[in-house]
């Protein structure tokens, strides 16, 4: 796999009409070359080059494949102004999305060589999943999924968000997690309402929707999955919001399909709920690619060009919220297929009342 995924950015740099990509970005590190540690990778026409200090030295050896490995000292330019003068090169592209601005001030003084902008290459790359990247994303997915039937039994009055979203995390890290891949949310009553509520130390009270977003990490890669429940029994209007949500997503599950930009995909769901009368209430985007970073490529919102193709994973996550009163999300993890859609979330979507 790493060699493929070499060859495929070697493409991607001849095409773009320079020397070499200049990579530093861990989770790129990790996808093109299994380094799971600090460093800079520089990869030309025929050569592929890591270059990574004393702290990082012995784990790039164990880990690092498909490259050579040389050992720096300091920041490593030194060692990289000597292999550009060794390579020959004029023209390195770099991650302009990532790299700070001090970094491409001190790079562009490495010599007489121009740096040109080359945002997301590899993320271009990474898009796509393999199989065996799908089968990692789907063993995050089960943890999550493990996560939220584990913690049904421990909401009840009086817990506190900030109890519930600790035992997901020990229950996740437990469970072969190797870390959450994002603060876990819990966000009840009027709370639920903020779509990224900051999880506090607020008591559940009955009546109250509680909503849950929560991800693990396996294996580098992230998976993502929300589910809002009600503590006692539901209102009708709590039920109503419950069910136009829930419908919403089912119309993006059925209607999604490779070809479909961002922006086509998005429409399903939005357009539904406009036309109940609650499309200002859904001001984020339908979903996100997932993968080694919980937000990849591609974009399912109002403004995405972006072409959906079999083998992305991304989010379909709808949502209503109610100032004042509260909201609701309800968010699966999906391979998109030439056929249609994989879900790789399985917790329930009925509507529990604890």
């Amino acid at each position: 796999m790493i060699s493929g995924r070499i060859s495929k950015l070697r493409q991607k740099i001849e095409e773009a009409q320079v020397d070499a990509m200049l990579i530093k970005k861990p989770e790129n590190l990790r996808y093109l070359i299994g380094f799971t540690g600090s460093g800079m990778l520089v990869i030309d026409g025929k050569y592929t080059f890591l270059l990574t200090d004393f702290r990082h030295f012995e784990q790039a050896v164990q880990e690092a494949s498909g490259c050579e490995i040389l050992k720096v000292t300091n920041s490593g330019h030194d060692e990289l102004a000597s292999l550009i003068r060794k390579l020959g090169l004029k023209v390195i592209g770099f991650e302009s999305h990532f790299l700070t601005f001090k970094e491409y001030i001190e790079l562009s003084k490495l010599g007489d060589i121009l740096l040109h902008p080359l945002p997301q290459m590899v993320e271009q790359l990474r898009a796509i999943k393999e199989e065996g990247e799908i089968v990692q994303i789907a063993r995050a997915a089960k943890i999550v999924d493990q996560a939220f039937s584990h913690i049904l039994p421990f909401i009840r009055v009086g817990v506190t968000e900030r109890d519930v979203a600790i035992e997901l995390e020990y229950f996740m890290r437990k469970s072969g997690a190797e870390k959450v891949g994002f603060d876990i949310i819990v966000a009840s009553g009027a709370r639920s309402a903020i779509p990224h509520a900051r999880t506090t130390d607020k008591g559940l009270h009955p009546g109250e929707f509680v909503k849950i977003d929560l991800g693990a990490v396996y294996e580098g890669y992230h998976s993502d999955l929300t589910r809002t429940l009600v503590l006692g029994k539901a209102s009708e209007q709590q039920r109503k919001i419950y069910r136009l949500v829930l419908q919403a997503q089912k119309r993006a599950l059925d209607g999604i399909s490779a070809g479909q930009t961002g922006a086509q995909a998005d429409g399903i769901a939005r357009d539904y709920l406009s036309q109940m009368g609650y499309g200002s209430n859904f001001g984020h985007n339908l979903g996100h690619g997932v993968g080694l970073e919980i937000h990849e490529i591609p974009t399912l919102g109002p403004k995405s060009n972006e072409r959906l193709m079999a083998g992305m994973v991304t989010t379909i996550e709808p949502g209503i919220y109610i100032s004042g009163f509260g909201g609701v999300r309800i968010e699966d993890l999906v391979v998109l297929r030439e056929r249609g859609i994989e879900i790789l979330t399985t917790s329930t979507k009925d509507l529990l009342e604890l």
